[in-house]
Formats: structure tokens, sequence, C-alpha cells
């Protein structure tokens, strides 16, 4: 009998959680317009958005959410994937897949981009170069005046090697390093990249805690070399936002992670409607080189393919 009523509970609990997210999927279109507006640097309709991806795949798998709502949003978007997939020889293949796949979720293949490079190879045993990584990125930002980037957080999502060399590669330091690199400072020409104008501020390492949750236009901020403008000057307003790793559980429960996702503390959130959903997945399937089990397994009940939570750097 007590077997019974907890059997009862537990299913009552179970569809109660499962109407709610149903419900709370249905307003996560307006959730998502919010929290982009709050943390976004301009209106939804005038965000230039990066996606940094680590492999072919990975722009369906892990940021659909956030690339189909962007585009509900009207953002204008870019994609660089730092790797061609070609763990298994199947770069060409996958490159091909890419681009079919981002033309589903709305990114012209003019605005996709993939790096072949032998430092940046598709391996989670090879320590990827954060600074060349860096480097890429901040030409890209520089060359479409991107205003807003997104890549995963330092968890990577999945914990591959590859994905957290993003996270790494675009945190304030990486970006910073990149260019006080040595070759820019000759004997005694010093450490600090600001004028007198904008010392009395401190020195950019001294002004890194509010750097680090907002770049900012530094008009006469030079190399003392070559009296070129820091790359950060170039990322007027450029704002990163991080995707948010979860537990295994939470990982694989689909839209009954809605709720959670409501409470968890996060800067935007971004929930599909089930159209949508259905063309993530749509997305997703154009990885046919990548479809094993597993990854069917994945599209069904992944939360990635519903929910993305994404933290500003």
């Amino acid at each position: 009998m007590a077997l019974a009523l907890l059997g009862s509970f537990l299913a009552a609990l179970l569809a109660l959680v499962w109407l709610g997210s149903r419900w709370l999927r249905r307003r996560g279109a307006g959730w998502g317009h919010r929290t982009l507006c709050a943390a976004a640097p301009a209106r939804a309709d005038d965000v230039r958005a990066l996606v940094v991806t680590a492999h072919p795949d990975d722009e369906a798998m892990f940021f659909a959410p956030t690339i189909l709502s962007l585009g509900r949003f009207r953002a204008q978007l870019w994609l660089l994937c730092c790797s061609s997939g070609n763990y298994y020889n199947q770069g060409e293949i996958r490159k091909n897949e890419l681009v079919q796949s981002c033309a589903i979720l709305g990114i012209p293949p003019s605005n996709v981009t993939v790096i072949d490079h032998r430092d940046l190879p598709d391996d989670p045993a090879v320590e990827w170069d954060t600074h060349l990584l860096s480097t890429f990125v901040l030409k890209h930002i520089e060359t479409n005046h991107i205003n807003l980037v997104i890549t995963f957080d330092v968890g990577g999502v999945s914990g591959h090697a590859n994905h957290i060399a993003l996270y790494t590669a675009l945190s304030f330091e990486s970006l910073k390093e990149e260019w006080l690199r040595p070759e820019c400072f000759p004997s005694g020409a010093g450490t600090s990249c600001c004028s007198p104008s904008l010392q009395s501020q401190g020195t950019c390492s001294q002004r890194g805690s509010y750097l680090k949750h907002r770049w900012v236009r530094m008009e006469t901020c030079c190399c003392p070399l070559t009296r070129q403008p820091c790359p950060l000057a170039a990322a007027e307003g450029c704002r990163v936002l991080t995707l948010k790793s979860v537990n295994l559980l939470r990982k694989y429960i689909s839209i009954l992670d809605v709720p959670i996702s409501y409470l968890q503390s996060q800067d935007v959130l971004f929930i599909l409607t089930k159209e949508e959903s259905e063309q993530a997945k749509r997305a997703m399937r154009c990885h046919h080189s990548q479809l094993l089990w597993f990854r069917h397994t994945y599209i069904l009940f992944s939360r990635f393919m519903v929910i993305n939570s994404l933290c500003l750097l």
C-alpha cells in the first residue's frame, strides 16, 4: 500500500514537472529576449554575434538554442569553427556537413569560417595554442564588427580539452597577453599600453577587473613599438557569453530541466519552441558522419538541444 502511494505521488510529481516545463517553455522566447537585452551590448536586432566552436557539429549539438534564438531576434550571425574535425581523416566531409547545418540554423555559408591549422588539431590529447586562438578570434571581431561572442565555459560542457581551450583563449588575460607580447616592447619601453590620459585610471592590468566584464574602446591605447591600436580597442562594447556546463543528470533530462534552468543563476537563458527544437535536430542530422547510436540518444534527450544557459565572462 505504501509503495503504491509512493509510486502515485512520484508519477503525479513527474507529471506536474512536465506540465510546468511545457508552460515555461512556451514563455521561453520572451524570457530569452529580456535576458539578452539586459546582457548584450546592443539591442537584440543590432547584435552582431560570433559563435566560436571547436569542431564541426558543436554548433548544432551545443549552441543550437542560442543560434536559433538570436536568429529569431534578427541578430546577425557568424560562426568560427577552430578545427576541421579531422580526427578520423574526415575533415573535408565534416566541413561540408557544417555548412549544411549552419544553413538550417540560419547562418549563411559566407559567414562560416573553419580554421584548419596544424597547431589546432581535432585531438583531446593535444593542448591548443590559446594565443593563436586569440589571434583568430580578435581578427574576426575586428573584421566583422562583432559585439557579442559566444563560446564554451571553463567546463567545456563535455569536458573536451579543445572546448576548454576556447574558454581560456577568450578569457581577458589571454586576450590581453596576446597584445602585450614581448616583441611589442623594445628595451625600456615599459609595460603599460595606456597613454597618460588613461593612466590616471590605472594601467591595463590594474583596470582588468573592469575590462574583464566589458571591453571598452581605448582611443589612445597603442603598441609602444608599432604605434598600432591595441586589438582590444577594436572590440568596442563587445561582450563574451559562455555556455554553462551542467551535471550529467541535468544534461539528459531534456525539457524537464527547464524549471531548474529558470531557477539557476545565469545572465542569458534561451529556450527553444517545439518547432525550433525540430529545426535544431535537423541541423544535427546534417552531420551524417557523426551519427553513431549514442548521438541519436543525445538528440532525443539532451537539454542542449532545447536549452542554453549562458553567463557573461
